[in-house]
């Protein structure tokens, strides 16, 4: 096992959430590191080097696994899945059935819901949402308040 959960918690919208630590070193993580929040052990998978950092939470049947980091103060719920090399951070909210993979990040106050896939290389920022059936991926930018949505695909091969 590489983390456990510890006596801290925190209430979220009615679910008790518990921090985790480290119990061996991976990654950038040391053994006797605190990392955020999580409901249940479901949320960051025991393998790889994912990890959860600072006030960030995990809930419901979210997953993070392989090298995914989620830090700051993201939140990941719903069924979300954060995975690879992917990186939420700031105050991102992923949600629902969302997907975050590749090395995609998803940063600042952005959101990423319903089924909505974010993925290669790709970038969500500054406020930007992206959901329904939405599709960004490549090296695609999404960012300023933008809203992607229905069964668009935005790909950027730049």
């Amino acid at each position: 096992m590489k983390y456990k959960l510890t006596n801290e918690t925190k209430i979220v919208v009615g679910k008790t959430l518990y921090r985790i630590e480290a119990l061996k070193d991976f990654g950038d993580v040391k053994k006797g590191d605190l990392g955020g929040f999580v409901q249940s052990k479901k949320n960051l998978s025991q393998e790889g080097s994912c990890w959860i950092y600072d006030e960030a939470k995990v809930s419901d049947k979210a997953r993070v696994s392989d090298k995914a980091r989620v830090s700051n103060k993201a939140r990941i719920s719903g069924k979300a899945r954060i995975s690879g090399k992917a990186c939420v951070y700031g105050e991102a909210w992923v949600s629902d059935k969302a997907c975050v993979y590749g090395e995609a990040w998803v940063y600042g106050k952005a959101w990423v819901f319903d089924e909505a896939k974010v993925f290669d290389e790709a970038k969500v920022f500054d406020g930007a949402y992206v959901y329904e059936k939405a599709r960004v991926y490549g090296k695609a930018w999404v960012y300023d308040e933008t809203k992607v949505f229905g069964e668009v695909q935005v790909y950027d091969e730049a």
